[in-house]
């Protein structure tokens, strides 16, 4: 007899279908090797794809497995959101209003994420389960991401911000770009993008600079991640809360919560819109959480025998 198990695809980031970052979420996984969650991930080819299983301390809401289509990862932004969102709105059918808090454990520790529905649209917010710490890896120099990404030297950096890599679950080179024209025509080029990436020991860079298409967007990323099978990213929460970091280190950052907009995924035609918050004490964060929308896509069986 063939076993098949219940799945669910939503946009995170995003209160539209088609656009934000598409997400998989596959229920019932308890049963499933690490070996089929990862066929399973191949099968989907999104950029993430979640696994929901019986979370290990009943007092939690589930646990979860996070899948690139080439590899687990510890912990994942849009994954957290689209997931924690799915499983508020089970346990609480219909359009009516709601405040709950899901969590969920993940690979890198617990993730607390509040999630509320008013006037039938969900919103969720996450606790990042690791304030960002500095990577371990080598930091390129300008030249070479410029080289990596097709653009002049001086399209690299701006004001206090330098190109930098950060962690916290999983790691990130952060490359600080001048300009929104010199960020819509970067890309990934080689063999400049596999020496940097080698160089850094990361497969990814984020990419920002200031401002955005709405006036009250602080400013507006892309990130690729080729290597991983993800030429480019619509969203990327974790990449979003690892800025927090970088943008401490730039000095941007005040004593108390700090709330910056982040806008995704615009120039590949999937707008994707973020909240980040920090908290700082003592010119140290203490705390990251990232926010977002999220929409019901499709449902369905996948077979599994």
């Amino acid at each position: 007899m063939s076993e098949s198990l219940a799945f669910h695809s939503v946009d995170v980031f995003t209160g539209k279908r088609f656009a934000g970052n598409p997400l998989a979420i596959v229920e019932g996984a308890d049963r499933l090797t690490v070996a089929q969650m990862q066929t399973i991930a191949r099968e989907f080819n999104l950029s993430e794809t979640i696994f929901v299983q019986r979370a290990d301390d009943s007092s939690h809401t589930a646990k979860v497995r996070i899948f690139f289509p080439t590899a687990e990862i510890p912990f994942a932004g849009h994954p957290t959101v689209g997931c924690a969102i799915h499983l508020a709105e089970l346990a609480h059918p219909g359009d009516g209003d709601f405040e709950t808090e899901i969590t969920l454990e993940e690979v890198a520790g617990l993730v607390p994420v509040k999630v509320w529905r008013k006037d039938g649209k969900c919103r969720a917010q996450f606790t990042a389960p690791v304030v960002p710490f500095a990577g371990a890896g080598r930091v390129p120099d300008v030249a070479m991401a410029a080289s990596a990404l097709g653009l002049a030297s001086g399209e690299i950096g701006f004001g206090a911000h330098r190109v930098r890599q950060w962690q916290g679950g999983p790691t990130f080179l952060f490359v600080p770009i001048q300009s929104r024209r010199a960020l819509a025509e970067a890309r990934p080029c080689e063999p400049g993008w596999s020496a940097m990436m080698n160089f850094a020991g990361v497969h990814n860079a984020y990419l920002y600079t200031r401002g955005g298409d709405n006036a009250a967007t602080s400013y507006r990323a892309r990130m690729f991640a080729p290597t991983a099978g993800t030429p480019e990213d619509p969203a990327t929460g974790s990449a979003s809360a690892l800025l927090a970091a970088q943008l401490l280190a730039a000095g941007e950052m005040k004593e108390g919560t700090n709330t910056f907009r982040l806008e995704q995924g615009y120039e590949m035609g999937r707008p994707s819109d973020i909240e980040m918050q920090a908290d700082v004490a003592s010119n140290k964060l203490t705390a990251v959480r990232i926010a977002g929308s999220s929409v019901k896509v499709s449902s369905g069986n996948i077979a599994i025998t």
